[in-house]
């Protein structure tokens, strides 16, 4: 993601000076996850509402193959209640990171 805002020089990203960055659950793990109420956590809720809070752009780096339809839906909710953002979306998931059609503007 740091290469693409950072490096690439893409317009909509002119003037970024920081990246903030939250994860769907406070619990990481990468092999036999399920995404269990207990892996969200107590505070990742407030973590990822403050982080929206404190952007003006805001970039969905689930990619194509999140699972996690509940969470999901938790975090386009809450882009549709943020008004005057930018939002993107990657095409796959951020450690997949292509440059050409990366990262595509869309609507909440």
């Amino acid at each position: 993601m740091e290469k693409n805002i950072f490096q690439r020089g893409l317009p909509e990203f002119e003037g970024v000076e920081r990246l903030i960055v939250v994860n769907q659950f406070a619990r990481i793990q990468t092999k036999g996850f399920i995404g269990a109420k207990s892996d969200i956590g107590a505070n990742n809720n407030a973590a990822i509402r403050k982080a929206v809070r404190m952007s003006e752009i805001v970039i969905i780096g689930w990619g194509t193959s999140n699972k996690f339809e509940e969470r999901k839906q938790f975090a386009m909710d809450l882009l549709r209640t943020s008004v005057g953002k930018r939002l993107f979306r990657t095409s796959s998931h951020p450690s997949r990171g292509r440059y050409a059609g990366f990262i595509t503007p869309i609507d909440a």
